[in-house]
C-alpha cells in the first residue's frame, strides 16, 4: 500500500498571507507599524496621509536616516530586522519594531511604493512591490527619509476586505493608533491629513502639551502631574481630577519604555488609587509613561507588542498605585490643612514625680438597653417594623397570581417609595417592581426623542453667557457633522474655529457647567459600542442624548415624580430593557419577601 503524504510546504506568498493576517488585520495596523518605523529611523517630523480610512491609500513619510538600495530591497523580507542578531536580543529592546514582519506583511496583502534617500547618498531608491512580488527597483532623486505609500490594502485578499468596517469605524482606529504613538513621543512632530484635510498638526514639545494638542487645551487644568523614580522603574505622566471623571475608558493610556500597552493589572492599579473618590461606573482619565529595564520585561508575547510581562508585577502594582494616589493626594483640600503641631499640643515633659489621674467614665447604672427609655428611642425602635408594613400595605390589595402587565398599574393612585435615592419601589399584580430610576428615565427619554417629531422634540433656553467648548481635531470634525441632528433637541452649536464651538441655547434644565463633559461623552458615545447598536446615526445619538440626559443615583424625587416616571415607563413598548440593554425593572415575588 503506498504512503499518503498530506503534509506540503506552503508558498512563501501563502506563509506571508497568513503572518500578514496576525501583524495586519485592519488598515490602523500598517498605520502602526509604519509609524514605529520611522520613528526608530530617527525622524523628527512624521507625516500620516490617509485616504478612504486606509483601503485606497497609507502614506508614512518621515524624515529620518533613509535606507540604502540593499536595505530597501531586502527590508521587505520576512524576518529582515536591523535590531535582532541573538535570541539575547529580545531581552534589551530598545527599538519599537524588531521582528522584521512589518513591511514583508504589509507587501504581502497591498501594492506598495517606497522612496528612500540615506544621508550622505547622492541619490535615493524607489522599490514598487504588489503581493510579495517586486515589480521595479531604481534609483531616483528624492528627499532624505523615507515615504512608504501603501495602495488598495487587501486587494489581493477580498474575504478579509469585506470584513472592514465604514469608513468612520476604520478612521476612528487609525485616530486611536495615532493617538497612541503620538502622545508618548511628545518630542517629535506629527501631521495627519484624511481626504486631504489637515485633522492634526503636532508640534514638538512637552507630553502636557501634546495631550492638549490631542484632547483639547480643556485638559490642562483637569489634570494632575505623576513623577516618582525607584530602582525597579521610573513613573513619569498625568491623572485626571476625579471630578472629571468619565463614563468609558476612552482616555486611559499607559506606556512602558515608549509603546503603548495592555495591562489589566496595571491598570487596575492606576484605578484602585481613586478608590471612594469616583461616582459609580465612572473611569479616570490618565497618561502614564514607565521606565523598564528592559531585561525585566517581555514584549515579544503578541505580534502587535501591545501585552506585555514583568518579572516583578506585584511591586510596580504598588509602586504605581502609590505615586497615583500621592499625586491625588498633593493636590486635594487635604493639602491645604496644617500640618504643623498646634501651640496648644506643644505640652513639655511632665514635673519629675508626676502621677498623671486616670480617666473617669460617667454612665447610668440603671440604663436598660432592652427597654425604651423616652418617646424617639420607641420611635427608632419601630421604625424598621413600619417600614416592613408600609411594603406589605403596598401589596395588599395586589393578587400575586395575576401576570405582569402595564395596564395593572395605576400611577396617579399608587403609592411609590424610593429606595437610596436611586430605586423607585412600586406595586404590581405579581409583586413589588423595583425600578432602576437612571434607566427607566434613559428609556422614557429615548423613546420620546426617537418618537417625536423633529420640529417640537425638545424646548430650548437661551444661554445668558455662552460657552465655549474645545475638541480634539477628529472630535471636532464629528461634532461639525452632528450639528444640524443636535438642533432639534434644543442645543444651538456654532463653529468658532477648527476645533472651538460656542454653545448659545441647550435644552431647558440643562446644566452648562456639564456642557464640554456632556458633548465630550455623547462624542465618545456615538464613536463606540452606542454606534454599533443602532442601525441609523439618529438613533444612535438619541440612545446618546437620553444616556446623558437621565437622572442620576442619588437625585431625590417626589411621589408625583416617581408617579410619572413610572406612568412614562410603563407607557414605552419596551419598558423593561434601558437602550444600552440593561434591565430596568425587577420584580421582587411575595414569596420572597417572606423567606
Amino acid at each position: 500500500m503506498d504512503e499518503l503524504n498530506i503534509i506540503n510546504i506552503l508558498p512563501d506568498s501563502v506563509a506571508n498571507q497568513i503572518a500578514a493576517g496576525e501583524v495586519v488585520d485592519r488598515p490602523a495596523s500598517a498605520v502602526k507599524e509604519l509609524l514605529e518605523n520611522a520613528m526608530d529611523a530617527g525622524a523628527t517630523q512624521i507625516d500620516l496621509i490617509v485616504k478612504d480610512a486606509g483601503r485606497t491609500l497609507l502614506q508614512v513619510i518621515d524624515n529620518g536616516c533613509g535606507m540604502s538600495d540593499s536595505d530597501a530591497r531586502l527590508c521587505f523580507e520576512r524576518h529582515a530586522t536591523s535590531k535582532i542578531h541573538h535570541a539575547d536580543d529580545l531581552f534589551s529592546i530598545h527599538t519599537m519594531g524588531f521582528r522584521g514582519e512589518a513591511l514583508a506583511s504589509i507587501a504581502a496583502i497591498a501594492q506598495v511604493e517606497l522612496r528612500t534617500h540615506l544621508i550622505g547618498n547622492e541619490l535615493g531608491t524607489v522599490v514598487n512591490i504588489e503581493g510579495s512580488h517586486v515589480t521595479s527597483q531604481h534609483p531616483e532623486a528624492c528627499p532624505t527619509g523615507t515615504s512608504i505609500s501603501v495602495k488598495n490594502l487587501f486587494f489581493n485578499v477580498p474575504a478579509r476586505r469585506n470584513f472592514l468596517k465604514k469608513d468612520s469605524v476604520e478612521l476612528s482606529h487609525i485616530e486611536e493608533v495615532f493617538r497612541r504613538i503620538t502622545l508618548i513621543h511628545s518630542d517629535i512632530a506629527f501631521t495627519f491629513t484624511s481626504n486631504g484635510r489637515l485633522l492634526y498638526d503636532l508640534k514638538a514639545g512637552s507630553m502636557l502639551q501634546r495631550i492638549s494638542q490631542l484632547f483639547g487645551n480643556h485638559c490642562k487644568e483637569r489634570l494632575f502631574n505623576v513623577e516618582e523614580e525607584t530602582d525597579l522603574l521610573k513613573i513619569k505622566g498625568f491623572v485626571g481630577k476625579p471630578e472629571y471623571a468619565r463614563k468609558t475608558r476612552g482616555e486611559q493610556y499607559l506606556f512602558v519604555n515608549g509603546r503603548f500597552i495592555k495591562h489589566p493589572a496595571l491598570s487596575a492599579a492606576v484605578e484602585k488609587a481613586y478608590t471612594d473618590m469616583l461616582p459609580e461606573h465612572s473611569y479616570p482619565s490618565y497618561f502614564i509613561g514607565l521606565q523598564v529595564d528592559p531585561a525585566k520585561i517581555d514584549i515579544n508575547i503578541h505580534p502587535t507588542k501591545t501585552e506585555v510581562k514583568f518579572v516583578d508585577e506585584h511591586a510596580m502594582f504598588a509602586i504605581l498605585r502609590s505615586a497615583v494616589k500621592k499625586a491625588l493626594g498633593q493636590f486635594t483640600l487635604a493639602t491645604e490643612l496644617e500640618f504643623d503641631k498646634p501651640a496648644e499640643f506643644n505640652i513639655g515633659p511632665a514635673p519629675k514625680g508626676y502621677i498623671p489621674p486616670q480617666p473617669k467614665i460617667s454612665y447610668n447604672p440603671d440604663y436598660n438597653p432592652f427597654r425604651p427609655t423616652s418617646t424617639q428611642t420607641r420611635l427608632n425602635l419601630q421604625k424598621e417594623p413600619n417600614d416592613l408594613k408600609a411594603l406589605k400595605n403596598l401589596m395588599a390589595p395586589e393578587d400575586p397570581k395575576d401576570p405582569i402587565a402595564p395596564k395593572d398599574l395605576t400611577p396617579p393612585s399608587t403609592t411609590c417609595l424610593q429606595l437610596q435615592s436611586r430605586y423607585i419601589v412600586t406595586p404590581l399584580s405579581s409583586g413589588l417592581a423595583v425600578i432602576d430610576q437612571q434607566r427607566a428615565h434613559e428609556r422614557v427619554l429615548f423613546d420620546k426623542l426617537t418618537q417625536s417629531n423633529s420640529s417640537t422634540i425638545s424646548h430650548s433656553q437661551t444661554l445668558l453667557f455662552p460657552v465655549n467648548c474645545t475638541f480634539s481635531p477628529a472630535d471636532a470634525e464629528l461634532l461639525a457633522e452632528l450639528l444640524p441632528d443636535l438642533r432639534p433637541y434644543g442645543f444651538a452649536i456654532e463653529t468658532l474655529s477648527s476645533t472651538t464651538f460656542v454653545v448659545t441655547a441647550t435644552p431647558v434644565d440643562f446644566k452648562e457647567s456639564e456642557l464640554q463633559t456632556f458633548l465630550n461623552q455623547m462624542l465618545a458615545d456615538y464613536k463606540g459600542s452606542v454606534m454599533l447598536r443602532f442601525s441609523n446615526r439618529s438613533q444612535s445619538l438619541c440612545a446618546s442624548l437620553a444616556r446623558q440626559m437621565a437622572i442620576r443615583p442619588g437625585t431625590p424625587l417626589t411621589q408625583e415624580e416617581m408617579q410619572q416616571l413610572v406612568a412614562d415607563l410603563f407607557a414605552c413598548p419596551m419598558a423593561d430593557t434601558s437602550p444600552s440593554g440593561k434591565k430596568t425593572i425587577t420584580i421582587v415575588k411575595p414569596e420572597e419577601l417572606l423567606h
